[in-house]
């Protein structure tokens, strides 16, 4: 029994080693440097990354890297003003060094135009100032639509939801409540109410205004 359980041992050490051996041989160290197409320059700070693998370097001033990664894996390589490029690494390669130039296209875009032209003198200056219609930005547009006499005509005119007009009928029934069983109040025969008339009349509220 004893001579079985070292027996297992010994196989799953041996199985253990080779496993270890095996991706120690997948494994491979690139060194290189990243360079321009047309004037063999190095390209600084590039990045190289092991795609879908989340690793990475950045080449140093002289587009020097240096980089582990295992084989069959692909490099893909990243720099501004520069077309990416990928490079599959060899699955049948021999050690675990190897090296390599890569090459980068430059890339060329091109900027919407923009035009600037200088007013001639202070005069068009300060009437373009004054005159020209700048859109509203997003803080403007804002602050419009929350003023408080814009909020307060869009009330007016918005039609009255349930309950609104569920407070404004038992306001009516609250009116009416008031004279149950009498002849509501009458403007006609209220005082204050021809105080208020005769005042309108001496300060001339009813004349005909001419504009």
């Amino acid at each position: 029994m004893p001579s079985r359980c070292l027996n297992i041992l010994i196989l799953l050490l041996l199985s253990l080693s080779s496993r270890a051996q095996l991706v120690d041989e997948r494994i491979v160290q690139i060194n290189g440097v990243i360079m321009t197409a047309d004037s063999l320059r190095g390209v600084s700070n590039a990045v190289v990354l092991v795609k879908n693998k989340n690793r990475g370097v950045e080449s140093s001033q002289l587009g020097v890297f240096s980089i582990v990664c295992f084989k069959g894996d692909t490099l893909q390589f990243n720099a501004l003003g520069f077309r990416q490029k990928e490079y599959v690494v060899p699955r049948v390669l021999e050690g675990q060094y190897f090296s390599l130039i890569q090459l980068m296209v430059q890339d060329t875009f091109y900027l919407p135009e923009t035009i600037i032209r200088p007013f001639m003198t202070r005069e068009q200056f300060d009437y373009a100032f004054r005159n020209n219609m700048i859109p509203d930005d997003q803080y403007e547009i804002a602050r419009k639509n929350t003023d408080l006499f814009t909020l307060r005509a869009l009330a007016m005119t918005l039609p009255k939801d349930g309950r609104e007009s569920q407070a404004m009928y038992q306001q009516q029934q609250f009116q009416k409540s008031i004279y149950y069983g009498q002849m509501p109040n009458m403007k006609i025969f209220d005082p204050i109410a021809w105080g208020e008339f005769f005042q309108a009349w001496k300060r001339g509220d009813f004349r005909k205004k001419k504009y």
